[in-house]
């Protein structure tokens, strides 16, 4: 089968992107498959495309890809691109994914992640894997994912939105609730977020996360383990704990080795696991999503676990949860990504 991978991007998750795409990639090639890495926002910049030659050479724009304690400099990116448009995909990205069998997105965040992606490849009659535009524009906005919770009956934390448009100091106001967390909407790898503890953290944290997005959320602190689960064909893994070493879940434990203790399964009672995986496929179906995602819990004290969004691109790296779920029910690593594959085909 010929398989593009859509890495990079201009997203803040865009370091994650790139190792995400080399290790999905790498999985495909040893599958036998061809397979063409290339990332979205630069393209394929040599004035010369021969389409079929690099599918025959498994063309790969990276040989390394790693990942930094902090989100890249997106700025410096775009200014790095030879084709200094302000067109999104770089030089011929569509032309390749459209001589594919499919599209597997290895983009996470941004514009990969918020329907966008999955809207343009639509319209060029390109395959793609995961969710559709819909779900994945529903789900990368956490106020969307929110409100959809509390109609559909799915436990989350309290939590209220704040618009930069409305803002002015008597917006925060509303607000008295503390500890807190303070999120960007639509970013991701926990790019943007704060919890706080005072009114003086706050108004800073709220502001801060506005330098990533228009729409801020504010939620009321879960004291607890976290979790996440992971669906395949709209049927839940294995759950998975995280327990970072020091500090909380944030970008640099996420992604750097060693950061962060993962137990899968996760060491629960039985009874609170299967509620927790059945929720899972609840959010997993009210958000519209399709293929496969993420959905990640809080599980308090007094034993009451809170959903707290969905991921509809989960990360595919060494470190990242989904892999490391499937593993525990017996799927391999490239066995997952030939899963995806198969059941994006069918949607």
């Amino acid at each position: 089968m010929r398989i593009v991978v859509l890495a990079g991007g201009l997203s803040s998750e865009r370091d994650v992107s790139i190792l995400s795409g080399s290790k999905i990639a790498g999985a495909l090639r040893d599958r036998g498959h061809q397979v063409v890495l290339i990332d979205a926002f630069m393209g394929y910049e040599e004035e010369v495309c021969d389409i079929d030659s690099l599918f025959e050479q498994n063309y790969d724009f990276t040989d390394h890809a790693a990942i930094g304690t902090e989100a890249p400099d997106i700025e410096a990116v775009k200014k790095s691109r030879r084709n200094q448009s302000q067109v999104y995909f770089g030089d011929h990205v569509i032309d390749i994914c459209r001589a594919a069998d499919i599209t597997f997105l290895g983009l996470h965040g941004g514009e990969g992640e918020d329907g966008s992606v999955q809207a343009a490849l639509k319209m060029n009659g390109i395959r793609y894997t995961g969710s559709d535009m819909l779900g994945a524009a529903i789900a990368m906005h956490k106020g969307i994912t929110k409100g959809i919770f509390l109609n559909a009956g799915v436990p989350t934390p309290h939590s209220r939105i704040f618009k930069r448009e409305f803002m002015d100091d008597e917006s925060l106001d509303d607000w008295g609730t503390f500890p807190c967390v303070v999120k960007p909407c639509s970013a991701g790898s926990s790019v943007g977020v704060q919890i706080v503890a005072d009114r003086e953290q706050f108004v800073a944290a709220v502001g801060a996360a506005f330098r990533y997005d228009d729409d801020v959320l504010v939620e009321e602190f879960v004291r607890g383990r976290e979790f996440s689960v992971g669906i395949l064909g709209g049927k839940a893994l294995p759950v998975i704990e995280i327990i970072p070493k020091s500090g909380w879940y944030d970008y640099a434990n996420k992604y750097q080795e060693g950061a962060t203790e993962e137990i899968c399964p996760a060491e629960l009672d039985r009874e609170i696991a299967e509620k927790m995986q059945r929720e899972a496929e609840h959010a997993f179906e009210v958000l519209r999503l399709k293929v496969y995602g993420r959905v990640d819990f809080l599980l308090s004290h007094q034993n009451r676990f809170y959903c707290l969004e969905a991921n509809t691109l989960p990360g595919m790296t060494p470190m990242s949860l989904l892999p490391q779920e499937a593993a525990a029910a017996g799927i391999s690593y490239p066995e997952l990504c030939e899963k995806i594959i198969e059941l994006s085909l069918k949607k």
